[in-house]
Order: structure tokens, then C-alpha cells, then sequence
């Protein structure tokens, strides 16, 4: 993955930002790697280099989101420990957002009525037709967030492959997103789950 705080999104999507800058002890990425960017898609790398702090233009800070030079600089001190001075050696990461990947646009969508959750609970019901296998793949993905897939399985007593194929059926729903490594319960299926939770301690 390649995290950005939330005020920088906007600006990665419409092409604004294409410029990062980065204190890494070595490159966490590399050019033409494409790396998700969550909630906003995928970013792809096209360059990686060291610069130093003093040798940073102002319309690259401009092209990283920042209104000045000064504003990156000041933005960078307060993100990272230890000194920074002209000196100070950064990485220079030029990239562009590279479209949404195979991110489920409803998995953000958290707000639930009765009719979205019985849906919901309808369909995973189907799934189950066969072989009940739809709620222990959402709660070991609940307990175990971000773990990969062949632990996951393994955990399950069950293949890779066939484990990853029915997360991507859930994926679909909107329930789970996948990251680098793992997946996570999406917010829409944290809801699904709190209040089918909630049914369940009533009765």
C-alpha cells in the first residue's frame, strides 16, 4: 500500500497531487509498481529518487499538495522524528492515480436499513446453499485483518484458491476489502454484521 491522509485524496484523483515526498530508509516502492491507495483506488509509481530538502522546487511541493515549499517543510517535520535540514535526504516519488482497481465503490456504504441487511443476509444465505462457509470467512477476516490469504486458509482447513475465490464473492457484496496483503471487513460489512448481530442477541 501507499497511505495518504484524507485531505490529499481529492487531489490524487483529479490529477493534482502526482508528486509525494517520503523519509524512508529505502524505497518502499518502485517504478511501474502499482500500489493501493485506500479508500481512493490504486496509485501508480513512475519514478523514485533521493533529493535533498534544499534542493526541492516550489512547484514541486506544489505538485505534492502543498501551497509552498515551506508548507512541505513544515508538513514533513511534524510527520517525522529526528532533524530535518537542507540537507536532509528524501525520496522523490512521482506517480498518478491509476483508476479505482477492483475496489466496490458500496463498501464504504455503512448506512444500512432493514431491507439492505436482509438483502444481504438473503444472498449470503444462497452462498451457503452447498456449505455454510460465508461466517466463518467474515470472522476469521474480522479477527485477523490484513493476514494473507494462505493463513487464513490454513486457519480454516481449507485450500488457498478456492478460500481466495469465494472472499472475492464477498468482495462483490461489498463486504470485505482486499489490500497487498489480506483483507479487511469493509465498513458495509461491519454494519451488516452489527446488525445481524443485534437479530441474534434479541432471540
Amino acid at each position: 500500500m501507499l497511505l495518504f491522509e484524507k485531505a490529499f485524496h481529492a487531489g490524487l484523483v483529479s490529477g493534482a497531487i502526482t508528486l509525494t515526498f517520503r523519509r524512508w530508509d529505502k524505497p518502499h516502492v518502485k517504478a511501474g509498481g502499482r500500489y493501493r491507495c485506500h479508500p481512493i483506488g490504486v496509485i501508480e509509481v513512475d519514478r523514485v529518487e533521493l533529493v535533498k530538502v534544499g534542493d526541492i522546487p516550489a512547484k514541486d511541493a506544489q505538485r505534492a499538495g502543498f501551497e509552498s515549499r515551506e508548507h512541505l517543510v513544515e508538513y514533513m517535520r511534524s510527520k517525522t522524528s529526528g532533524a530535518l535540514d537542507d540537507k536532509t535526504e528524501l525520496w522523490r516519488v512521482e506517480m498518478h492515480h491509476a483508476g479505482d482497481g477492483d475496489r466496490v465503490s458500496i463498501a464504504m456504504e455503512d448506512a444500512l436499513t432493514a431491507d439492505d441487511v436482509e438483502v444481504i443476509r438473503a444472498k449470503l444465505e444462497r452462498m451457503d446453499s452447498k456449505q455454510a462457509w460465508t461466517a466463518e470467512t467474515l470472522a476469521i477476516i474480522e479477527k485477523r485483518p490484513r493476514t494473507a490469504a494462505s493463513k487464513l486458509a490454513a486457519e480454516l482447513s481449507r485450500e488457498t484458491a478456492p478460500f481466495k475465490a469465494d472472499v472475492v464473492k464477498l468482495k462483490k457484496l461489498g463486504l470485505t476489502q482486499s489490500f497487498e496483503v489480506g483483507y479487511e471487513v469493509s465498513p458495509r460489512g461491519r454494519a451488516y454484521l452489527a446488525a445481524t448481530s443485534k437479530k441474534r442477541a434479541k432471540r
